[in-house]
């Protein structure tokens, strides 16, 4: 079995680390290139870079800001933003990004996915999915959690998938920022419904919400930010009590 991953997030507007509560009532954190430094300092097994306005905004991600971060970790850096294109890819990885996280683009054009995996590997590319349940179902939303849309999660993380995506970043809007857990149905379904590493993003908020993210959700990696930013549980000790619990974690 692969060991389980802990990744906390940076999401990053007007160059500041910001966190809210099902997408809204956003509020700054502090500066992402300090607490990228301090998550891997503590030991973190990837970084992930949202720039969250930057679709909405109509431009390209802070690859300046990425650089810096960049030259502040030595562990994997995912950077997902306003990315539309191969160029803005190969900006991001010249800038000291490993991965790049794709969503409204990739989902208003699917034939990107193929685009990027055949030029820079399947590896490279982290479909992120931002997933809302409503009347009993998930859906896909667009615009950093701003527009819905009809498809049903399931069916496009498959579609992605089969496309050439190498990863997939989950995010339950209805967990997102409430410290309740982690959506563990969804994450649970997707994990079974495609070949790839699923991460579990939205909700954490104890110990427990990461073993259950493993246990019952069946992902590969749980993406937490509140937690981290609020230095409510600091990484090493997080990572010792999953071990405890008996799941392997780097």
């Amino acid at each position: 079995m692969l060991a389980k991953r802990i990744i906390p997030c940076l999401d990053v507007k007007d160059g500041k680390t910001v966190k809210g509560i099902n997408f809204e009532n956003i509020t700054d954190v502090g500066d992402p290139v300090a607490l990228a430094a301090l998550y891997a300092a503590q030991g973190a097994d990837e970084l992930v870079f949202l720039d969250i306005t930057a679709t909405h905004e109509k431009r390209k991600t802070m690859t300046e800001l990425v650089r810096r971060v960049a030259h502040q970790v030595n562990i994997p850096f995912t950077v997902g933003g306003g990315i539309g294109s191969e160029e803005d890819v190969a900006a991001l990885l010249d800038n000291g990004a490993d991965k790049i996280s794709v969503n409204t683009a990739a989902f208003r054009d699917p034939g990107l996915i193929g685009k990027l995996a055949r030029s820079f590997g399947s590896q490279c590319v982290v479909l992120a999915v931002d997933t809302k349940m409503e009347n009993g179902e998930w859906y896909v939303y667009l615009n950093g959690g701003r527009q819905a849309t009809n498809a049903r999660t399931l069916d496009w993380v498959k579609q992605a998938v089969d496309l050439g995506a190498g990863e997939i970043l989950l995010t339950s809007m209805n967990n997102d920022g409430t410290k309740n857990g982690f959506a563990l149905g969804i994450t649970r379904a997707v994990s079974e419904a495609v070949h790839v590493p699923v991460i579990a993003s939205g909700g954490a908020g104890t110990v427990q919400h990461f073993i259950d993210a493993f246990k019952e959700g069946k992902a590969d990696a749980a993406l937490a930010a509140s937690i981290f930013h609020y230095k409510e549980i600091p990484i090493p000790e997080l990572k010792k009590q999953i071990r405890a619990a008996g799941i392997v974690v780097r």
